[in-house]
């Protein structure tokens, strides 16, 4: 079954030099600096002794991998075959489907007060055993959608690199925790600082580099799914996190894992798999696929922050509890002979 370009109507072709011109190597290097600094300052928020919780009673990891390879590999599938898409469609939308857990589901971990060491560790983990996964899940669902085989087409090494720049940076951030911890605070905010500063060139150089080209991969068929994958990757997280009774932040925590992809690694295949007179538009589906990411997973943190501000918190009720009790014991006291200002005697033999 030959997948043939049904972007050919369209008149598409990527950019002249496409991936290697200096916009395109700024753009991964920004990248790459956004990624140090997120895991570094993720790090400072995250402690040895409740990781090792994670490993010794590996419930929450086991089910957050649970979600991440059985409900999104499976959500990509259906949705192709109910939105009737063609071949290469399908698989672009599988291979997202088959990524590890993004790194951006981190940062909406720790903006949605979730599980922080749980959240790093599942990032670290499903990266990990993306390395048998991937190939494992592309065979199994991509039989009668490509003849071709993706055994080779899994990016090893990036997936390698992606756990070096995990793992090294959540270390440091973690020991300066535990040794340092007076400079957790100006690593944080200068964090901050040069994150946003990152962001806003990401912006610029992301309009420089693909321009209108996106606009050709935002067909009905297209839209509907990237925007459905990650609301019910979200969904069936907390659902099946909630089935098996994890507390309200793991939940938070598993839900933000699945709904979140490795935009990078499932680029890098679309790359290798099918040159650009094949794929055309689909190449910058990932991307589409993020601006939904994104946009759905603020729009989830608005909701919760919203949430939290209207409905009190169990334990500024029982401080208003304890705070009422106290004020009422107050005038007992005093009818007992000890008066305001009044010091007690010390006891003595």
């Amino acid at each position: 079954m030959e997948a043939l370009n049904e972007s050919a109507r369209f008149n598409f072709s990527l950019p002249h030099n496409f991936g290697k011109r200096p916009t395109d190597w700024a753009l991964s290097v920004i990248l790459v600096i956004i990624l140090l600094t997120i895991m570094l300052s993720l790090g400072c928020t995250m402690e040895f002794s409740k990781i090792k919780v994670h490993f010794r009673k590996p419930k929450g990891l086991a089910i957050a991998l649970m979600a991440q390879y059985g409900i999104m590999p499976l959500t990509a599938f259906a949705l192709g075959k109910v939105f009737q898409l063609n071949n290469v469609e399908a698989l672009a939308i599988l291979i997202c489907g088959c990524s590890p857990g993004g790194n951006l589901s981190n940062v909406f971990t720790l903006a949605i007060k979730g599980d922080m060491n749980l959240s790093i560790v599942m990032t670290t983990c499903s990266t990990f055993f993306a390395l048998g996964m991937m190939p494992l899940l592309l065979y199994i669902y991509s039989r009668g959608i490509y003849d071709g085989t993706l055994k080779d087409k899994v990016p090893y090494g990036s997936i390698m690199i992606s756990l070096i720049l995990i793992l090294i940076p959540c270390t440091i951030g973690i020991i300066l925790k535990s040794k340092r911890p007076q400079y957790v605070r100006y690593v944080t905010k200068g964090g901050m600082i040069l994150l946003l500063l990152c962001s806003v060139a990401v912006v610029v150089l992301s309009v420089l580099n693909v321009g209108k080209s996106i606009l050709f991969v935002m067909t009905p068929p297209l839209l509907a799914t990237s925007s459905l994958m990650p609301f019910i990757g979200f969904l069936l997280g907390y659902v099946l996190s909630a089935l098996f009774r994890l507390n309200r932040q793991c939940r938070r925590t598993v839900s933000m894992e699945t709904g979140c992809q490795n935009i990078q690694l499932c680029s890098t295949i679309l790359n290798v798999t099918f040159p650009p007179e094949v794929i055309g538009p689909l190449f910058f589906f990932p991307l589409l696929y993020m601006i939904f990411q994104l946009g759905e997973g603020l729009l989830l943190i608005a909701i919760f922050r919203c949430y939290e501000k209207i409905k009190p918190s169990k334990n500024k009720t029982k401080m208003i509890y304890k705070a009422d009790a106290t004020e009422e014991t107050i005038p007992t006291a005093l009818g007992n002979g000890t008066h305001k200002g009044e010091a007690c005697p010390p006891c003595t033999a």
